[in-house]
């Protein structure tokens, strides 16, 4: 917990007591206590930004009249990267803090992968002038593998360096398994460095021994697991499950048999990659609760996973209960069942557009960040003289991905998509000025029956990618991204329907999170237009291109077989 200066600690006491006034009175509400599961009726005192008495009448400065609400603890996103909102810092932190998030506990891997430590710093400047509570993981795997080529990479002594700053609080997720299971030096030495922190772990389909192994290294929390059968061994074996929902990694509905009064102390929950035109339509952690309540988990279990059992987990002893110390990060909410906030406190501070105008600023980094070759449609040519073909298998709400194996005919020295059977074609271009390498592939699942569409999202090297049925769209799409900085497009015929420019490091637009929201509309409805079946067509795109996750994916350097964790020809 946070230290009070002496005067501070002193007046908190005092105004416990009732001996001077608070500067804030909740009153007319009901507090949802997370310990009991009990109603609590009384008035919630708070000063500065700390709770200092509940169940009491109290006198203060401000009072604010919840009468009807429900009062709950500020819900804690337990893992994601805020650059997959595509949005900064600060537009994310007004976008989601009004739907009742106090705490997110980010991992900004995704810029660091394209500009390095700048990327970490930056998140860790913002974090200092936010209304929520931004916690900055230092991030672990940059590059994921050595499978791919990103924009820069950091070892443990650069990870060592960014140390010590007030919004860390540990190593972000260790996406790289194998290297921990075989005790890879580069993965121990980072390890080390957080030996008596908090290190959070990533590790899908792993079990049996291979996961003992991954748990022995110390790390405790756990967002992959896609069916109740892995997260309840990793529940077992000691690791914290995150349950995840975002706008392509859907698991809730898996999981959620598994979440009760009895696990909830060890289950959170996170959305890991949601976009602002989900969060607009569906809500953020907003919506889990309500879902899950809705499937049948008990209030009690869906909102201590939210908020206590998070803090829990991660070591944040000062908030996730409306209590006398903690931080004032507090719901009032229409009822358990809507989860619908009516106020929102961070840290005291009420979450309104007066005081979002107020926040401080941080200089943009990452811009021009898009160095790739220009390219010709016969780039997009695959050859080879085996007809039996690997192609990525889309599961839809999953970033995992079927390893399928197609007969694809050589016609004049080239494998053509066939959207007849759905099979397109996939590229990856380096786009971070190191090589310019392109590599093709086949994907299954999109639905796309001409045109292409292109983004410069790509995990977690965030290279160019594109899918496509003719290769002067996929082309004139890839070019078109190092024209506007970075994005998303779609093409047709050599004409733009869709686009959204992403200037800072490829990955997030300096927009209004509501202009965003609309432009995504759009690509929505351009990419429907060429035939795209997937509900979000960007993002699972996206995660083709990730080489830790299973089973068949690609990068610059070529197909991956992520269960053999190595580079296979196409």
């Amino acid at each position: 917990m946070k230290k009070h200066s002496l005067p501070d600690l002193e007046r908190c006491i005092a105004a416990g007591r009732g001996d001077v006034p608070a500067d804030l009175v909740l009153r007319g509400g009901q507090v949802f206590d997370l310990m009991t599961g009990a109603m609590i009726d009384g008035d919630v005192a708070i000063v500065s930004d700390t709770i200092v008495g509940i169940a009491e009448q109290y006198q203060a400065a401000e009072v604010i009249d919840v009468n009807g609400l429900i009062l709950v603890p500020g819900f804690i996103d337990t893992h994601l990267h805020i650059e997959s909102s595509l949005i900064t810092p600060f537009e994310f932190d007004r976008c989601v803090a009004p739907r009742g998030i106090t705490t997110a506990i980010c991992d900004p891997h995704e810029i660091a992968n394209v500009i390095g430590a700048a990327g970490i710093r930056y998140f860790q400047d913002a974090s200092e002038h936010t209304l929520m509570d931004i916690r900055v993981q230092l991030s672990s795997c940059v590059p994921s593998t050595d499978m791919e080529t990103a924009g820069a990479e950091l070892n443990a002594s650069d990870i060592g360096d960014l140390m010590g700053h007030p919004s860390s609080i540990g190593l972000a997720e260790f996406m790289n398994y194998p290297g921990v299971i075989q005790r890879d030096p580069g993965a121990m030495a980072k390890i080390r460095l957080f030996e008596d922190g908090h290190i959070d772990g990533h590790c899908p389909l792993l079990s049996g021994r291979d996961l003992n192994a991954y748990i022995a290294a110390g790390i405790r929390t756990e967002h992959e697991a896609t069916t109740t059968e892995e997260a309840l061994e990793k529940l077992q074996k000691g690791m914290r499950v995150l349950i995840r929902e975002g706008s392509v990694s859907k698991d809730l509905e898996a999981l959620q048999p598994l979440l009760n009064d009895v696990t909830s102390p060890y289950m959170c929950l996170c959305t890991d990659d949601r976009n602002p035109l989900d969060i607009a339509e569906h809500g953020h952690l907003d919506f889990m609760i309500r879902t899950l309540i809705a499937r049948g988990t008990s209030p009690l279990a869906a909102y201590r996973a939210a908020s206590l059992s998070a803090a829990e987990a991660f070591g944040l002893k000062d908030r996730g209960q409306i209590a006398p110390g903690k931080r004032a990060d507090i719901v009032a909410l229409d009822s358990l069942e809507g989860c619908h906030a009516q106020l929102v406190l961070c840290g005291g501070q009420a979450a309104t557009h007066a005081a979002f105008e107020k926040r401080g600023s941080v200089p943009i980094v990452g811009l021009s960040s898009v160095n790739a070759p220009r390219v010709a449609a016969s780039d997009f040519r695959t050859g080879g003289n085996q007809e039996e073909t690997p192609v990525i298998g889309i599961l839809e709400g999953k970033i995992l991905t079927e390893h399928v194996t197609e007969i694809i005919a050589i016609e004049d020295g080239d494998k053509r998509p066939d959207p007849g059977r759905d099979l397109v074609r996939i590229a990856v271009v380096e786009r971070h000025g190191k090589n310019g390498n392109i590599a093709s592939g086949f994907v299954k699942g999109f639905g796309l029956k001409s045109g292409a569409i292109a983004s410069t999202v790509c995990h977690d090297h965030h290279n160019i990618v594109c899918v496509g049925v003719d290769y002067g769209d996929i082309a004139f799409a890839a070019n078109r991204l190092s024209e506007i900085d970075g994005g998303f497009v779609v093409v047709r015929e050599g004409e733009v329907l869709a686009e959204l420019a992403l200037p800072v490091a490829g990955l997030m637009s300096l927009e209004p999170f509501e202009v965003v929201r609309d432009h995504l509309v759009a690509l929505r409805d351009a990419a429907q237009s060429l035939g795209v079946t997937l509900e979000e067509p960007f993002l699972q795109l996206a995660f083709l291109a990730l080489p830790v996750i299973p089973a068949l994916k690609i990068t610059d350097r070529g197909m991956v077989d992520v269960t053999k964790f190595e580079i296979i020809s196409g």
